[in-house]
């Protein structure tokens, strides 16, 4: 935001300031990430400056090698069934709550995005103790359940937040034109918390392509993604293929965040007042 023609000088101190602080954080947090896209490229097989030419071998490694191919396609099947599921769950959650006024709704809220505040090693051994005992370790099944917990909180923070601007009158309109329930959701609320729902999915997904220490508990040799592959390859066998793997996750995780911010304005713009 630009300053004021009337800006005082202590005014545009504090502007100039901040925002220098502000680059300066952005710097200290983005370029250590940003360091490991170059050596992706990197001939050689020493991770290090200066680099020694530019070769496309690691990428080539990672999408060629069966071991990364099983990683990326466990990756997909898990990230994409455990986003699906935690959406459906999420939402409906999220409308419920947000309609509902009763005793312990607090403590309710708190106990569904209790995963997220929980340190993820207890959450991994609980879930692997549980497992256990229904025969769900080492198996999609096991995962995809284990992420959609995982993935859950974030989708329940999403839609109540896109809730908190949504009309209930319409629900109530559409409710007294004879429309049911299921109707009025789907043509009434859905079309309106849309934004915050494919935020929330988005959210799982990614939650889900990161997660390697509920992996590491849970999953078997056949169910390995491509976290937990980085996470081996970094105590077993340290190479560039391992950076070519985490540039291909900075550069979707880039997208996902741009995607995010589109669908924030979208909603910004969709709730806006008319005349705005």
């Amino acid at each position: 935001m630009a300053l004021p023609a009337h800006a005082t000088i202590g005014d545009k101190v504090w502007h100039y300031s901040f925002r220098t602080l502000v680059a300066i954080i952005f710097i200290y947090l983005i370029v250590p990430i940003f360091s490991i896209i170059p050596l992706s490229f990197n001939s050689a097989e020493l991770l290090s400056y200066p680099m020694k030419g530019f070769s496309l071998r690691w990428y080539e490694e990672f999408f060629g090698s069966g071991r990364w191919g099983l990683a990326i396609k466990n990756s997909l099947i898990i990230g994409l069934s455990s986003m699906v599921f935690a959406t459906i769950l999420g939402t409906t959650a999220a409308v419920g709550i947000n309609r509902a006024n009763f005793a312990g709704k607090a403590l309710v809220v708190a106990l569904l995005i209790s995963p997220m505040m929980i340190p993820l090693v207890i959450t991994a051994l609980s879930l692997y103790l549980f497992f256990a005992k229904l025969g769900l370790n080492s198996t999609y099944t096991g995962l995809i359940l284990a992420h959609t917990i995982l993935g859950i909180p974030f989708v329940i923070i999403t839609v109540s937040a896109t809730l908190q601007s949504f009309d209930y009158n319409l629900m109530r309109a559409g409710a007294s034109l004879g429309a049911s329930p299921l109707r009025v959701f789907f043509k009434i609320v859905l079309p309106n918390i849309a934004p915050g729902v494919f935020s929330g999915a988005l959210f799982a997904f990614a939650t889900s392509l990161d997660e390697v220490v509920v992996v590491m508990f849970i999953a078997g040799p056949s169910q390995r993604t491509i976290p937990r592959e980085m996470f081996s390859g970094i105590r077993e066998n340290l190479s560039p293929t391992l950076l070519a793997a985490a540039t291909i996750l900075i550069v979707f995780a880039a997208m996902l965040m741009l995607t995010l911010e589109l669908l924030r304005k979208r909603s910004e713009k969709y709730n806006a007042p008319p005349g705005k």
